[in-house]
């Protein structure tokens, strides 16, 4: 049956695909350690109990019926009082639009912006910024981010393709690597940015940055988080904000994220949703702007929360280490924000203890996946090149007694190895 080109040509998620094989082994009984997914075990991290409680509460009170189509009123007020407290970024009710999580909102803004062959710059790896532009019809412009910039971005990688592009697309910290801008790095892109947008003047389309900033309550140590707009204020007329509480509270299934920027954006990005009927539901819009009001709570959980991920996260680095020390071909980057852990797995080349030659990335995955029970996700699966030794490592589903074990049937698969 033929069907649209977009259809036809629309690629689906590696991650899916890898998803299904581990769970097909986990239903055979094997024992998989399985750190692919970006999400929470409820059992391990539950979302917080105010707002559990609230949720509840919003539906035996009834509201059951329909939002409005930018989102409730009080709840884009808590958000911008939650957001001027906490990041120091001063948006109105009118800039602000509320969706079902951060998908809808994403997907629309590309919408809003891009027409179909408008050149949309990002960065790999990086997530379902292929699909997204794909979608629009964009023409990719893909950067390849290196290890040294801890898979960053820069200016410079940025610079030669600025004049002809009306997008990019920025996350910090950046899923899947767990990495984040530095201060000077930001600002040298948004300082490129606002120089584009002076030499385009009043006639042409004006180049604007998407900055997803799913994680940025989840920093490790001395890192801190960084946004365009309060580094430089100018970008405020550039910058769209994707947020959420889908990972800062651990509330992947609830569905509330918002969207930040100029209005003129925003309502535009509010009619495609209207047509689309992405909004969040009504109890939990309800329940969010109740518990965005409770400061204290809400520190006292991420404290709890940052804790626990940070200690899974440095156990496992440190086990990588460990390894690489004895001579081991793999690598991590030491943990800096969101729920993951770049590793490195280095093993293409290598004979298993049977004769097989591991003779690319995926033999590899399949190699760590079979022998050590090790699930992981590649690099290649956010649009870097299939060669990448790099791999995203998630904590959210981690339980902190399987971590030696893991780390440890990890060695005895390396050790099988020529």
């Amino acid at each position: 049956m033929k069907l649209s080109h977009l259809s036809e040509t629309l690629t689906g998620s590696e991650i899916v695909k890898l998803g299904g094989e581990i769970r097909e082994k986990i239903r055979q009984g094997e024992r998989i350690y399985n750190f692919t997914v970006g999400d929470f075990d409820p059992s391990i991290f539950p979302i917080p109990k105010e707002l559990e409680d609230a949720i509840v509460d919003a539906y035996r009170k009834h509201f059951t019926n329909y939002p409005t189509a930018e989102g409730n009123l009080d709840l884009r007020e808590a958000i911008a009082s939650f957001t001027k407290d906490t990041e120091g970024l001063d948006y109105g009710p009118n800039e602000i639009l509320v969706a079902a999580g951060g998908r809808p909102l994403i997907y629309a803004m590309f919408r809003a912006i891009c027409d179909v062959g408008d050149k949309i710059i990002y960065p790999v790896p990086s997530w379902n910024n292929n699909h997204y532009t794909h979608l629009v019809g964009g023409d990719h412009i893909v950067l390849e981010a290196k290890v040294e910039n801890n898979f960053m971005p820069t200016a410079e990688d940025i610079r030669p393709y600025i004049k002809e592009a009306t997008l990019i697309s920025l996350c910090s910290p950046q899923n899947p690597t767990g990495t984040t801008f530095r201060k000077k790095e930001l600002e040298d892109i948004c300082d490129i940015v606002l120089e584009e947008n002076e030499r385009r003047g009043d006639a042409e389309k004006k180049l604007y940055i998407m900055y997803d900033q799913m994680y940025w309550h989840l920093t490790y140590g001395d890192i801190r988080h960084y946004n365009p707009v309060s580094l430089r204020p100018a970008m405020r007329n550039y910058t769209i904000f994707i947020d959420a509480i889908s990972k800062v509270f651990a509330a992947t299934g609830v569905r509330v994220g918002w969207s930040m920027g100029p209005s003129a954006v925003t309502s535009k990005m509010k009619s495609i949703l209207t047509h689309v009927g992405a909004w969040a539901p009504m109890a939990e819009q309800k329940a969010v702007a109740y518990y965005l009001g409770n400061r204290e709570d809400i520190k006292k959980y991420l404290s709890h929360f940052k804790n626990e991920i940070e200690e899974r996260l440095r156990r496992i680095y440190d086990g990588f280490m460990s390894l690489k020390k004895e001579g081991h071909a793999v690598d991590a980057i030491a943990p800096e924000a969101a729920i993951y852990l770049t590793i490195k797995i280095d093993l293409t080349g290598k004979k298993t203890a049977e004769g097989k030659i591991l003779n690319n990335q995926s033999d590899v995955t399949s190699y760590i996946l079979n022998t050590a029970g090790l699930a992981v996700v590649p690099f290649y699966a956010f649009g870097a090149d299939r060669s990448s030794p790099w791999y995203r490592l998630s904590a959210g589903t981690c339980k902190k007694e399987e971590i030696d074990e893991m780390i440890s049937k990890l060695k005895e698969a390396l050790r099988k190895l020529s």
